[in-house]
């Protein structure tokens, strides 16, 4: 009686997976190395809350890590700008600003400038 050695899969069926995964780690390891891949940005850490009044919004800075690195910060509806604080003046916890106007459906946005001169909105938001 002869035995047969039979073998799972064959050896060139198995230096081709070989090669392909070789070839797949060297593409990931290119793309890391030669900057492909791309950076991701931080992003800022802001607490704040808008709550609606009769003639307009309260916007309530509650904190974060960088609320003390915002240097200016825009809130602006559908339409224009409604606050613009200057250099000067960032804002701190508890700090209260108020816009006025007021309509249905208004979209609201937050835009703040900060001192590595990146801009985030930290609040977007439609009453």
């Amino acid at each position: 009686m002869k035995i047969q050695n039979e073998e799972a899969v064959s050896p060139v069926i198995g230096v081709i997976l070989m090669v392909a995964i070789t070839v797949i780690l060297a593409a990931v390891i290119a793309a890391f190395v030669f900057g492909l891949a791309g950076t991701t940005g931080s992003s800022k850490n802001v607490g704040v809350t808008v709550s609606e009044n009769e003639t307009g919004y309260l916007i309530t800075w509650q904190g974060g890590v960088d609320l003390g690195k915002i240097t200016e910060f825009s809130v602006k509806n559908d339409t224009e700008d409604k606050i613009a604080v200057g250099e000067s003046n960032s804002p701190s916890v508890g700090q209260v600003n108020f816009t006025e106007g007021k309509s249905d459906n208004e979209h609201i946005l937050i835009v703040a400038a900060f001192d590595d001169g990146s801009e985030q909105v930290i609040f977007d938001k439609r009453f």
